[in-house]
């Protein structure tokens, strides 16, 4: 019997935990053409047990859809969360909206300065400290909202999750990302 560390296993089976799941195996497996009994370490190396990669898959794919439903509000799902942030604090330093988002400085500015043209947000120094910049939504921006109101529910349509399956989804991925944070050096 092999226990691999998965996200294969739903949270209504005997195996679940809330911070990993394990599949437990037992005897002959087929890969590419292989049978035979695999060691843990096999089963350790094969993508479709990698966490990373199954998060990475689906966040391409949560991207095309986004991509498909955000092109009629003329953003990039970047942008898009960049005016949600906004949306929900109003006025705020670059600096702040980079925490929020986890983009670095160099990945922000293009993409503030892309909302700023297309006359959604504005960009203005900060008189007390011109190193600072803040950002804030303009009228455009801030009408924006209205038309946005409908993507998350498209999106969670697309899914085909149920409302409490996609609130706890993303209550585990918060609780993986903090995991992860705390391991990090």
């Amino acid at each position: 019997m092999v226990l691999l560390l998965g996200a294969a296993v739903r949270p209504d089976t005997q195996n679940y935990s809330t911070q990993f799941s394990c599949v437990q195996l037992s005897g002959a497996r087929q890969v590419r053409g292989y049978t035979g009994a695999m060691s843990t370490q096999d089963d350790f190396l094969r993508l479709d047990q990698q966490i990373c990669f199954s998060l990475h898959a689906a966040s391409r794919a949560f991207n095309g859809v986004y991509r498909a439903v955000l092109k009629d509000l003329g953003l990039t799902y970047p942008q898009y969360l960049a005016m949600l942030v906004l949306w929900e604090h109003g006025e705020l330093p670059v600096k702040r909206i980079g925490e929020l988002l986890r983009l670095d400085s160099g990945t922000l500015s293009p993409l503030l300065k892309r909302l700023e043209s297309a006359g959604l947000v504005e960009r203005r120094r900060s008189p007390e400290d011109e190193r600072s910049v803040t950002v804030r939504p303009t009228g455009a921006g801030t009408e924006l909202r209205e038309r946005a109101r409908d993507v998350p529910r498209r999106i969670a349509r697309s899914t085909g999750l149920r409302v409490e399956d996609i609130n706890g989804l993303r209550e585990e991925l918060a609780a993986l990302t903090r995991a992860l944070d705390a391991a990090t050096p």
